[in-house]
């Protein structure tokens, strides 16, 4: 039955999934094609962020050299906090998706218009083309930077079931980076230079995400104020996962469940926000 074309409420048929996810396929693959022209890229951004995780992991070791066996501030532990912020580093990589450069130049010249007369969406086409910079991210950056600090520094082993938890949780987090990276390039719609939005969105996350300081680390009003925004699923989150700090089954199924109530919100907001700037492209374009 899953192979029937199922009729839409104007009669015209409606293909099966499996039929429609075909149809953006070739922008994945178009997508890896096109990240294969600059290799040299993946090292310019393994260096960085080999430079940034190590200021980050020695600073805060040093801040926690002299903590007690059971914990220091925030209950972390030398090896904990040094876990934390290195894959908090390999987070930020997997998030670097591209896809509010690409939306916002696309946007800027035009080019957003072919889509219009193609029978495809166009943020699903944005989220299939990203999916290869994501996985080369993850295994030629990602990957050699945590087994480069594994080498030089204690790491926390995190619990199977905890490791299982963290890809769940990491999955989500991609695709909340996708949604928010997607959104700052629709801004694009309505200001002719997004770099200021760009780099604004990127401060904001990076702070509020528990990248750059955790959220147990936060004074009481504004860490309830990042556990409530959306940002805190796409590092804090998964990293309260991976470390074990969570309250039992209730305290993981809260911050899976928060990451999935976000996902559905912005990919609503997506909806409606896209549609809003089909409108003001159509009457720009005459």
């Amino acid at each position: 039955m899953s192979g029937i074309a199922v009729p839409e409420r104007d009669g015209t048929p409606r293909l099966p999934l499996s039929a429609r996810v075909r149809h953006y396929l070739p922008f994945a693959t178009g997508g890896l094609q096109s990240l294969l022209q600059y290799r040299s890229t993946f090292v310019t951004t393994g260096v960085t962020a080999a430079a940034g995780a190590a200021v980050t992991v020695f600073l805060w070791r040093a801040v926690y050299a002299g903590a007690p066996p059971g914990g220091g501030p925030g209950g972390f532990t030398s090896e904990g906090i040094t876990t934390y912020l290195l894959m908090a580093q390999v987070l930020q990589v997997l998030h670097a998706n591209r896809v509010d450069d690409e939306v916002a130049a696309e946007v800027y010249r035009g080019d957003v218009a072919v889509m219009l007369v193609r029978p495809v969406s166009y943020p699903v086409v944005r989220f299939f083309a990203c999916l290869p910079v994501v996985a080369a991210n993850a295994v030629l950056v990602g990957v050699p930077v945590l087994a480069l600090f594994a080498l030089v520094v204690p790491l926390t082993a995190p619990r199977p079931v905890d490791v299982v938890l963290f890809l769940v949780s990491t999955a989500l987090s991609v695709l909340l980076a996708f949604l928010v990276n997607l959104l700052t390039g629709m801004t694009g719609f309505v200001t002719t230079n997004t770099w200021g939005v760009r780099m604004v969105k990127q401060s904001v996350v990076a702070f509020f995400a528990g990248q750059l300081v955790p959220l147990a680390l936060m004074p009481g009003p504004l860490a309830a104020v990042a556990s409530a925004l959306p940002f805190r699923g796409m590092v804090d989150g998964p990293l309260t996962l991976l470390l074990g700090r969570y309250d039992g089954v209730s305290g993981a199924a809260d911050v899976l469940a928060r990451q999935i109530g976000w996902a559905a919100g912005l990919t609503l907001l997506s909806a409606l926000l896209w549609r809003a700037s089909l409108s003001r492209l159509e009457v720009l374009g005459g």
